[in-house]
């Protein structure tokens, strides 16, 4: 049985360009969110085609596990397309970050600094790395993990959909067995930086295997941390397995 729940909230801006889709084919759930770039809403738009193309590809495509590249290939050229259409070369992109559960195997891929997140029995145990600037800090051991959060070159990323890629910029992990008690978050930037994986552990802990207790008491501790600041959109996609 897999039970989810997603959300998303501008924060203290005007315009909400994080957007979040899931959709179900037989087995398997494909969950996408992307957190857009550009502003002006134009960052809303490149979101939303991104999420929607990738939607559309699980929906229209056999063993979409083995062929998340693809999703990813097509989305991109779409978009890069949309922005010649609307001149709009440097104001949509967006990252992406998706998660595909099928009856055997999970898989997840992302671009940008979307996260997901991976806990078993209520324990964080791995997440995506960023492709931004004090991650790769943190990867040089300049850094440390704790220090991304507050970091002035956070919001500089290094891969996002809507540039031209020289190589394939996203990354994909390998297929893993689905087990039980598993539990996984896709989350933007606005969400996660709010929110530590301590702190997210305790409260899957405390839901007591209720997705939507869980997202709501994760929200709650984001607004309540991102009071007085100047709040980014957050969004999120929880998953139990």
């Amino acid at each position: 049985m897999v039970t989810y729940k997603k959300m998303s909230e501008p924060g203290s801006r005007e315009i909400n360009e994080d957007f979040v889709s899931l959709a179900e084919k037989g087995s398997t759930l494909c969950c996408v969110l992307c957190d857009g770039l550009g502003g002006h809403g134009k960052g809303e738009e490149a979101s939303k085609l991104v999420a929607n193309e990738v939607i559309n590809f699980f929906m229209n495509n056999d063993n979409f596990i083995d062929r998340m590249d693809e999703a990813f290939e097509v989305a991109q050229k779409k978009l890069l397309e949309e922005q010649k259409l609307k001149s709009a070369k440097h104001e949509m992109k967006t990252t992406a970050v998706i998660l595909v559960i099928t009856d055997k195997e999970i898989r997840w891929g992302h671009i940008g600094d979307s996260r997901a997140y991976m806990f078993k029995k209520c324990r964080y145990k791995k997440r995506t790395l960023d492709h931004s600037v004090p991650q790769m800090l943190v990867l040089a051991r300049d850094i440390k993990e704790k220090e991304i959060r507050n970091h002035p070159d956070r919001n500089k990323l290094l891969r996002v959909m809507g540039i031209e890629w020289g190589a394939s910029s996203y990354v994909i992990s390998k297929k893993m067995k689905r087990k039980k008690n598993l539990s996984f978050l896709l989350c933007s930037d606005g969400f996660w930086e709010l929110i530590d994986e301590k702190n997210m552990s305790s409260l899957l802990k405390e839901s007591g295997g209720d997705v939507n207790k869980w997202v709501d008491s994760m929200s709650e501790v984001v607004k309540v941390n991102g009071q007085g600041k100047n709040m980014d959109n957050f969004s999120a996609i929880a998953v139990m397995v």
